[in-house]
C-alpha cells in the first residue's frame, strides 16, 4: 500500500504556525478540509479533537497521530505537519512534538485505518525516519519517504 495515494503535496506543511495542540488539530483539519475526501469540516474536527481526548495521539519520540474514524470524510485522507520547534501535544513521554500525521478515514475503513496507523507507526520508530522528516524541505520527499515503508 502506498500512502502518498491518501496524501498529495497540499497536505504537506513543514512550519505549523499553532503553538498549541488543538490550534494543531486546527491547522491540520484546516489543511485537508480543502481535499475532496472531507464532506464536513467541522465534523472532522470535533471527532479529531473528541478522539484525541480520550487518550493522546503523542506517541513519545517528537511523533503524534491525531487521527479519528468519522462520517466526515468519503475515503482516507492524510495530512503531515512539521514544528521544529516543538508544540506540547501532552506525548506520553512528555516531550515536545515535532511530527504529525493527520490521519481521517471513515467509520467503515477500519482495515485500512489501522493499516494506515500500523505503517504510519513503523516508519516513525526508525530515528533515521523522524530526522529525515526533520530536515526535507519538499513535499515529494515527504511522500516518497512514507511510500517506502516496508
Amino acid at each position: 500500500m502506498k500512502l502518498s495515494k491518501f496524501c498529495d503535496e497540499s497536505l504537506v506543511v513543514f512550519d505549523l504556525k499553532a503553538q498549541t495542540k488543538d490550534e494543531v488539530i486546527e491547522e491540520l483539519v484546516g489543511l485537508v478540509a480543502g481535499s475532496n475526501m472531507v464532506t464536513d469540516h467541522e465534523s472532522l474536527l470535533r471527532d479529531i479533537k473528541q478522539r484525541e481526548d480520550l487518550v493522546t495521539t503523542g506517541v513519545g519520540y517528537g511523533v503524534a497521530f491525531p487521527h479519528a474514524k468519522t462520517k466526515a470524510v468519503k475515503g482516507i485522507v492524510i495530512a503531515f505537519g512539521r514544528s521544529l520547534k516543538g508544540i506540547n501535544f501532552d506525548a506520553m513521554d512528555r516531550q515536545p512534538v515535532h511530527l504529525f500525521f493527520l490521519i481521517a478515514a471513515p467509520e467503515d475503513a477500519i482495515g485500512a485505518h489501522l493499516n494506515v496507523m500500523a505503517r504510519l507507526s513503523y516508519l516513525m520508530k526508525s530515528e533515521e525516519n523522524r530526522q529525515r522528516l526533520l530536515s526535507v524541505t519538499s513535499p515529494g520527499d515527504v511522500l516518497t519517504l512514507i511510500d517506502n515503508v516496508n
